[in-house]
């Protein structure tokens, strides 16, 4: 049971980190849960799913709902990840925009903030700058500085290096402030709500770009067809998923020669999700092309978009 805490009641809510690509909002939602549930791939737009981290202390729960970057959309996908972007600042109790301490302000940053106030003018807006350990104090002070002029003198600013866990327990305090007094949603020890296929899927997704060259981010999506349980063992699961890409060229870069890279790729993310679920598994991966998804409904409901 959740109680309270010295200074006052227990709060909880929902709060969201919005920013441009690579801002390091999934690195912050591992960072404050303790766990790796939200994946961090050095490619923009490798969030798909809308993760909740939940965030336990003492005098309050935090439900962070982590969001695929809000970006203008160049395809079906491009629209519905947005689409789902939008129907999360609606409901959320704080949102957080981050920008990094080793980047200037930018038209993108600016975008954000103008669709932020459009789609949800009544939420509380914070400011997080990222990625401290990258810089001196006198850069942080400017970039703390710079953020307080985009969000105005009322929004409260945070500078956090989720890497080093610098500030990470202000930036808690700080977004539990703006909650709802309330009881905790979720009970202790639960660290997301999200299914565990859905959880293995972006694993092996991030395993898959990681060191890939740049045409493929967009054009990978994986479904978990099957989990079964080994038989005559307990203590093991069989893993069926399917890696689908959009031309046989991609095909050919997740697999790598004589399957070399799908090999690495199956380690990598077998390590992962059975540090998830506690469990050995046996994982199994198939590569397929399906021509231009990411512009097909049909293709993309099928795919779970």
């Amino acid at each position: 049971m959740a109680e309270r805490s010295a200074e006052g009641e227990f709060r909880s809510g929902f709060v969201c980190f919005v920013g441009r690509p690579n801002t390091g909002k999934s690195t912050l939602t591992n960072a404050l849960v303790g766990a790796k549930i939200a994946i961090t791939s050095s490619r923009p737009q490798t969030t798909r799913h809308t993760i909740r981290g939940i965030v336990h202390r003492e005098h309050a729960q935090l439900i962070l709902v982590d969001t695929p970057g809000l970006h203008r959309p160049r395809t079906l996908l491009g629209q519905r990840l947005n689409d789902l972007v939008r129907d999360t600042y609606s409901e959320v109790d704080v949102i957080a925009l981050c920008i990094p301490a080793d980047e200037k302000i930018g038209p993108g940053d600016r975008w954000i903030v103008q669709q932020v106030r459009q789609m949800a003018p009544k939420t509380t807006l914070l400011g997080v700058v990222t990625k401290t350990d990258k810089v001196g104090r006198d850069r942080i002070a400017e970039q703390l500085l710079a953020v307080s002029q985009l969000l105005g003198p009322e929004a409260e600013i945070v500078p956090v290096s989720a890497v080093k866990g610098e500030q990470v327990e202000v930036l808690v305090d700080v977004i539990a402030a703006q909650m709802p007094e309330g009881p905790a949603f979720y009970p202790d020890g639960e660290l997301t709500d999200e299914p565990e296929e859905t959880l293995m899927a972006e694993l092996i997704r991030e395993a898959a770009l990681e060191g890939v060259r740049d045409e493929l981010p967009h054009s990978l999506a994986v479904v978990i067809e099957e989990v079964l349980p080994r038989e005559g063992r307990e203590d093991m699961l069989d893993v069926h998923a399917l890696l689908y890409v959009e031309r046989p060229s991609q095909k050919a870069i997740v697999i790598g020669k004589g399957g070399s890279r799908l090999k690495e790729v199956g380690t990598n993310a077998r390590k992962q999700i059975e540090h998830i679920l506690g469990t050995r598994i046996y994982l199994n991966l198939h590569v397929k092309v399906a021509k231009d998804w990411q512009r097909d409904p049909k293709q993309l409901g099928k795919l779970g978009f």
